[in-house]
């Protein structure tokens, strides 16, 4: 989580800062040069204040408003995130389905084009080895979205995955995408879909929830919309080629109706978890089942009956016969004014140990401290009083249902 006067979400200025989204737990310095993406001199233009976030030069917030700040405006308007740091890949051929499937969990021979799925690869223990997007745009064409800090573990599992088809006779093929070629934004929040709607092509009141298309956007060809976010609102990610990305984004911008404004690392993080989302390397890694972690709704019902996934006997054994933890949401009462529970902290039950903070901070839509973490599995009921060991004191708090904040996705209505 983001520490220093990042950590406590307030938009002060950050010195030293671990990163806080889409990678593990990596450290960022406000003084440390990193890889610069496309839009690198639009976010020096427009204030952003630089910092090296899992070897990205990327902003953590803007000169106009704090983190704080930005997060509310997100969740009343839009905002843009830059999230080129990001791996995106194609997989192409007639088994790339059964290629990919061989090492993540999702059912994606049972999706339906131009569908994608939220998913983890995992490792022989039944453990996390990263969370992605796996979309299925054809019958022979696969998107794939991944964390940047684990780019090049992900980068080997596909690609040794690919081989071995490929050693099979089978018809498969990758290609990564670079971020100095092809750049993704993150267009979220109430207006946002609006806000795009003024100048791309294509209908997309159609376009739901995990839903994919590919039109023109501010006269740009080919650029790859997404119906999805990592802030629990209603938004699109944006895939364009990197020569065209800030002409986009200025554009984006330009809608002043829907009231659209830049927004950096900070606020996407307190938006994340607000939305009870995870972040590898804090919430889940590659110690953690998908059961411990609240995610047995990634592994598909067919991926669990074919047991043909790294680990499925472990992850079948832990949704058989249970497990001794559980993630699980905390909330701390507003009136005794507590700090806030970051990475680490323990939770404490009759005096006795029975868990830790995984993220934690101050909810700027709430206006009180939320956390999630790790606690026993009988302990896990929303509701449950526990104490929280904060600087060798202990606070109350207790165990909440997540999302804490209720998350505005484009469903599909059910026939």
């Amino acid at each position: 989580m983001i520490r220093t006067a990042l950590a406590q979400h307030l938009g002060r200025s950050a010195t030293l800062l671990p990163s806080c989204v889409g990678g593990a737990r990596l450290f960022a310095s406000a003084g440390s040069a990193g890889e610069r993406t496309a839009l690198y001199d639009f976010h020096v233009k427009h204030g952003g204040k630089i910092v090296n976030f899992g070897g990205y030069s990327l902003p953590v917030q803007y000169a106009d408003q704090g983190i704080a700040a930005s997060h509310v405006h997100t969740r009343k308007f839009a905002s843009i995130f830059d999230v080129s740091h990001m791996l995106q890949t194609y997989i192409r051929g007639k088994d790339a389905i059964e290629c990919m499937e061989s090492v993540c969990t999702a059912d994606i021979r049972g999706a339906g084009n131009g569908t994608g799925s939220l998913t983890v690869f995992t490792n022989d223990q039944g453990c996390i080895l990263d969370d992605l997007i796996v979309t299925r745009v054809q019958d022979d064409l696969l998107y794939v979205v991944s964390n940047a800090a684990m780019k090049q573990q992900d980068m080997g599992i596909m690609e040794a995955a690919v081989n071995s088809f490929k050693g099979k006779g089978k018809d498969v093929s990758i290609e990564f995408l670079r971020s100095d070629d092809q750049s993704l934004i993150a267009l979220q929040g109430p207006t946002a879909v609006a806000a795009l709607s003024q100048v791309a092509a294509g209908d997309l009141s159609k376009l739901h929830f995990m839903n994919t298309m590919v039109t023109e956007v501010a006269g740009v060809k080919d650029v790859r919309i997404t119906r999805c976010g990592y802030t629990g609102e209603d938004g699109v990610e944006i895939s364009v080629t990197s020569s065209q990305v800030e002409t986009v984004t200025e554009v984006l911008l330009s809608q002043t109706k829907q009231q659209v404004k830049m927004a950096g690392l900070g606020a996407r993080d307190s938006l994340r978890l607000e939305a009870g989302l995870c972040l590898y390397g804090s919430d889940i890694d590659n110690k953690t089942s998908p059961i411990e972690a609240a995610l047995a709704w990634l592994v598909a019902k067919r991926r669990r009956a074919e047991e043909n996934f790294p680990g499925a006997n472990i992850v079948n054994q832990h949704l058989k016969q249970g497990v001794q933890r559980r993630r699980i949401g905390l909330t701390m009462s507003a009136s005794a004014k507590p700090p806030p529970a970051r990475a680490g902290v323990e939770i404490y039950k009759d005096s006795q140990k029975v868990g830790h903070i995984t993220s934690g901070c101050p909810s700027p839509s709430l206006g009180f401290n939320i956390a999630m973490g790790y606690i026993k599995e009988e302990l896990k009921k929303p509701g449950c009083a526990v104490q929280l060991k904060i600087r060798d004191k202990f606070y109350d708090a207790q165990t909440a249902k997540m999302p804490f904040v209720k998350t505005n996705y484009y469903v599909k209505p059910k026939q």
